[in-house]
This record gives structure tokens, sequence and C-alpha cells, in this order.
């Protein structure tokens, strides 16, 4: 039987409900109360409340017919994606209507009246302090006081191995992004944009925490790609300076160091970040643009984007504010042969700022430029809409071992929630692998950063590492990184827990890299079942793993005949199986 606050008459799609209507696929439905609308997660014969909309009424008026979204992707965690949603609309006083688009997956809405949203039936939490650059940790159940503003996405986990997690999704550029606020009963927040525009799609994705992994729900609710053709938009691993070496792009010589690395490990991208318009020695950004492509490497290039930090940051700065300073700056360097932008330092969730991304992917299209955001809000869609916007960073990633010592007791951890919270939405520019130290030490092992290459989803993966680290590496690590996509067919969580441990399958064409990390200070094994990624029959297998620590080794390099049924990870640890086909 239903439990007796959700019960509801299951009517068909296109009729009017009389308390709730369904999912197309009847896993989730929206039951209708005196003062909220409350999405319900149908199991076992019974529905287990996920979360409510409260708002002044909620009167039914329309259900409309199943419809189907089916689409490709450059870049993200599946190529093809598809989903279905019904469309439900409420009248919620004042003469306001709540848009909500029931998903098979998850929930979007918006416009009406909702003044709160109440996620209190939740066990646990992982919430993130709210920052204009998004790059905070996500602690789990952490005493949260009232007003406290935070950052999506945000996870919660009920009863029967269910979770939710919500963020936004469908942004336009006339929209200002909204973030959460904590009120003074637990678990209920107020959304809010950060301005008078209207936002985006509120969005709660729903299910196991496979469903919310594996979720494209940000892009099924959000526009479809722009016409034209996108077919020059390529994704790819890029070799990056800042990590070793701050102010290193104002310097030729090491630039083409990065170059040169690139075209050892067959990257196809190196990045030329902050200052490269104060470089010395009679040389300039063209002459290392014309080296690296002499070497066979698509250069990409930093920018300021002159909206939120400026005075005492880096430069270059003011060149892409106004459109004909955009025009110029992209034709000139399209012209040299840049494959795309890196920029940085915007200013949070305003109008302001999302009109200026939008303007900036539209202008970087016509140049055929790819684009990086950095110090930016987070996605919200617009990797679908844009194809250009290949990565966005909106995370507490690597270069933070350059900031401040508190990344490197907390890293490991941190990258075993990141799967579960922040890359479920989008692209995820962490700048992962780092085999050496930067100027704060890492104490995660050799495996544990090669599997983040793998396990974060990036349409450019940089590499931090400096290039005498990486070169001397073993050579099976060192093929690794030219064969290494950065755009997947399919992802499969194969397990683990926020913060804890974590394997996902990715699949390019007929190859699968399932990696794994450990999130703990002890060793760890994990039991593997690859029964959802549909292995070849004939494998061709190899196992990057940490050594078991008896030895100065750090690697320890298989060639197993068959998948593992499990792996141990050493502390910190983590490995990478790479299954490819026989031929």
């Amino acid at each position: 039987m239903l439990k007796k606050d959700c019960i509801s008459a299951l009517l068909s799609f296109a009729a009017v409900a009389v308390w709730g209507q369904t999912s197309p696929d009847g896993a989730l439905k929206v039951v209708v109360e005196t003062d909220a609308l409350k999405v319900c997660h149908v199991s076992d014969d019974n529905s287990l409340p996920i979360f409510s909309l409260r708002c002044d009424s909620a009167l039914l008026l329309s259900a409309g017919q199943v419809e189907k979204v089916d689409y490709k992707m450059i870049s993200g965690k599946r190529s093809h994606c598809s989903n279905e949603f019904v469309t439900l609309n409420y009248s919620t006083g004042g003469g306001k209507t709540l848009t909500v688009r029931l998903y098979n997956d998850g929930v979007a809405w918006k416009g009406g009246h909702v003044s709160r949203v109440d996620f209190s039936t939740a066990a646990h939490d992982w919430l993130q302090p709210w920052t204009d650059c998004y790059e905070q940790f996500f602690p789990k159940d952490s005493d949260v006081a009232a007003g406290s503003r935070l950052g999506y996405p945000a996870l919660f986990e009920y009863s029967r191995g269910t979770f939710a997690l919500l963020t936004e999704s469908g942004i336009e550029p006339g929209c200002a992004a909204s973030s959460m606020y904590a009120t003074a009963e637990p678990g209920v927040f107020e959304l809010r944009p950060d301005g008078a525009e209207a936002p985006g799609w509120q969005t709660v994705i729903i299910g196991t925490l496979a469903d919310v992994v594996e979720s494209t729900l940000v892009t099924d609710n959000s526009a479809e790609s722009r016409p034209g053709d996108w077919s020059w938009v390529q994704p790819g691993v890029a070799s990056w300076i800042y990590w070793a070496y701050n102010h290193g792009s104002n310097n030729y010589d090491i630039i083409c160091k990065y170059a040169d690395m690139a075209e050892a490990l067959s990257l196809p991208y190196t990045l030329i970040d902050a200052e490269w318009d104060e470089m010395g020695d009679g040389k300039s950004v063209e002459d290392a643009i014309a080296y690296s492509l002499a070497k066979g490497v698509k250069p990409m290039i930093w920018y300021n984007s002159s909206v939120g930090w400026v005075n005492g940051a880096p430069g270059p700065k003011y060149r892409l504010n106004t459109p004909e300073g955009r025009e110029k700056e992209f034709a000139w360097c399209e012209k040299l042969g840049v494959a795309g932008v890196k920029i940085d330092f915007f200013s949070g969730d305003t109008n302001l700022n999302i009109k200026y991304m939008a303007e900036l992917l539209e202008a970087a299209a016509r140049h055929h430029l790819l684009v990086n955001f950095h110090g930016a809000t987070i996605p919200r869609g617009w990797q679908r809409t844009y194809p250009n916007l290949i990565t966005t960073e909106a995370v507490y990633g690597a270069e933070w071992y350059n900031n401040v010592p508190t990344f490197t007791d907390k890293a490991a951890r941190h990258n075993a929630t990141l799967p579960f919270t922040r890359n479920v939405i989008g692209p995820m520019d962490y700048t992962p692998c780092a085999f050496s130290d930067s100027q704060h030490p890492h104490i995660t092992t050799h495996a544990h950063e090669l599997a983040l290459t793998a396990l974060f989803e990036s349409g450019i993966q940089h590499i931090a590492d400096r290039p005498e680290s990486i070169l001397a590496q073993p050579e099976a690590v060192r093929n690794y990184f030219g064969e290494l996509p950065a755009a997947w067919d399919d992802t499969k969580l194969i397990a683990g827990y926020p913060g804890d441990y974590v394997v996902i399958g990715r699949r390019k064409g007929d190859t699968w890299y399932i990696a794994g990390i450990n999130g703990n200070d002890s060793k760890s094994e994990v039991t593997l079942d690859y029964g959802p990624l549909s292995l070849p029959e004939r494998p061709d297998i190899t196992l990057y793993a940490d050594s078991d620590g008896l030895t100065s080794e750090k690697w320890n390099i298989s060639k197993p005949a068959k998948c593992p049924g499990a792996v141990v990870m050493q502390p910190r640890g983590g490995f990478v199986l790479v299954v490819k086909t026989i031929k």
C-alpha cells in the first residue's frame, strides 16, 4: 500500500490528476498538498517522500503528453543522451503559474511562487559553502547557520539507497543564476537568483547513486545546440604550466618545455596561462604559439575576464569586455592558430556574468575557439547549448596545492566526493594528476593521481605535473596519456560512497577506462561488478595500481588475463583498468 501522505490517483499523462502525477517510467511522482508539491520516489509499492516545494497553494491546471529529448554531445559523460518527461502546470496563487517537468530521473521547475524547498527528510547531506568561483569542499552533515549561502550542487541521502542532487539547469542569457540559503528549519532552503532577473530551472536528480552519477538531466533540460557546424570542436588532453610554474607563461623557454612534453606524449593541446602579455627576452606569445604549432601541438591561451579580480590580478586584461574588443582578439587568435581560450576571474552568478559568458561563447564560436571558464559559476547546461564550452573550473582543484596547505590532508576525501557532486552536473577542470609536488605536498599515491584523469570528466583534461616528472614515469604510464580520451560514449558507476571511495567505468568506442580511488587513510579492498559495462569477450587489459609500499617502487603495472574481481587500494590510493578489445 502507498503511504498515507502520498496516496494519489494515478491517471494517464494526458489527464488532469486528482492528487498526483507520475513520471513516464513510473519511478517518481508529484503529489499536491495544501501548501506544497511533494516529490516522491516510488519503490517496493511504497512512496518515499524526497522533498517538497512550499508554495501559497497548488492547483494542477494541466498535465501534458510525454515528451522525449534525444540528442548527441561532442564532449561529456555520454555521447548519446535521451530522457522522457511530462510537463505539469500549477496555479500557485496571485495569477502565477508554476511549470514542472517530471523526468524519469528527476524534476525541474520554473516560475510560480515557490517560497522554500524542503529536504528535511534526508538522513545525510553534502553542502558546499557558496563562493563566486564555487571553490569549496563538500563536507558531510555540516552545521549550517540560518542565512548561510550555499552553492549548487547539493547532495542528499535518504533511506533505501535513494539520493537527490539539487542544482540548476536551462539557464538563458537573460537570467541570473540562483543559489541556496539555509533557513532556521534544518533541511529547508530558500532558492534565490542573484539579482532581479529570473533564474533558470531548479533541478533535482533523484534515484540511486548510480542514477545520480550517470544522469544527464542538466543538459537534458537545457536548450539544444546552437545551429551550425561544430565538427571543429575536438576534446583532448593538454599539458598545463601553472601548477608547477605560477609565472611560467611569461617565460618562452618554459612554455616550450610544455609544448615539448605534449609532443612527446602525443597530447593534442598545451595551455599558455596568465601573464603571456609580459613575456621577456625579446620573445612574444606569437613566438610561443608558433613553436607549439611547429611541434604539432595546438595552443590555448589565457585571458582575464576583467569583471571579477582585476586590481592586482594578472593579465592580459580588458581585451574581451566589449563586442569590438573580443571580435578583434578572437580574430587574432584564430589567425595565429590558437585552438581555444581560458577566461578567468568572473564575479559570481549575476546577470552581468551570465550574459557576458554567453556573449563570449558566441563570439568564440564564430572564430572556432574552444572555451574554458575559470573562476566562474558552475555549468548549468551550456555545454549542450554551446558545444565549444569544453570545460569549466568551479571546483576546489589541484591548483590549490599552490595556495594553502589545507589541500594536502583533505584532497583524497574531497576527490572521492566530487564524482557524486560537482562532476555530476558538467565538465570539471580540476587539472588532475601530479606525481611530484607543487608549493605544498600531496599525499595521494601515484595510482590515485592517474585515476583522476579518467575519473573526472572534462572536455579538455589539463595534466598538472611538470615535464621532467611526467616523462620520468614508466613507458606504460607515458603511453596512457597519449591514448586517454577526454570525451566519453558512456559512463557507469561501479561502486562507491561520497568521500569514502569511488569506482567509475567510462567507455570510448570499445575501450573501457575503469578508475577507482580511496578517500581514506587506511587500505581498502573493493569488489568490482562489471555487469553494467558489457566488456569485450577477448580483452586486452592493463592494470595501473600502487605498489604495496614495501619497496621504493611507486607503481604496480600488470597485464592480467581477466579483470580482477576485487582490487586492494592503498591508503589514499587508486587504480586504473584499461580494457581494450583484441582485434
